[in-house]
């Protein structure tokens, strides 16, 4: 499944890259993080997650591998995570470029395999969740990095 998108956040793109390359700050803003710990600074991170589609419920474990940064242009992540009789696998990618008045565009994309009972019970579900998250995440890194940068 592929999904994709533009964020405009009000602040210049310094201070983006520096919150969307901070594990903690992201891992705030990622509905059903648990944990994040690091493995290696800027480059591993072991994390739980637990999802839930519709009355499905599962708890995913895995690795997130930074493969590509081009400080504060682009990044590029490899996410591979499991679950009771399930398995996700995710590369994401994050392109900033200015915007008018100081602000910062944001594009994403997310190419993400879901395999095994979770695909099978849920997978029409998928696709409008992955959106909906997708859309809360980064509404929070919008209010999160304008609020900090109001205060600052």
């Amino acid at each position: 499944m592929k999904l994709s998108g533009d964020v405009t956040i009000q602040v210049p793109r310094k201070k983006v890259w520096d919150f969307m390359t901070d594990p903690n700050q992201i891992g705030q803003c990622v509905p059903g993080v648990e944990k994040i710990e690091t493995i290696e600074e800027m480059k591993r991170y072991h994390g739980v997650v637990s999802v839930g589609l519709g009355s499905v419920k599962a708890r995913f474990s895995g690795e997130v591998e930074i493969v590509e940064l081009d400080e504060p242009n682009h990044a590029k992540l490899k996410a591979h995570g499991t679950a009771t009789g399930s398995a996700a696998d995710a590369v994401s990618e994050l392109s900033l470029s200015d915007g008018p008045d100081g602000s910062t565009l944001v594009h994403w994309t997310a190419d993400i395999n879901v395999s095994g009972q979770l695909a099978s019970l849920v997978s029409r579900l998928m696709v409008p969740v992955s959106q909906k998250l997708a859309a809360v995440f980064y509404d929070e890194v919008r209010k999160r990095i304008e609020t900090v940068d109001t205060q600052a």
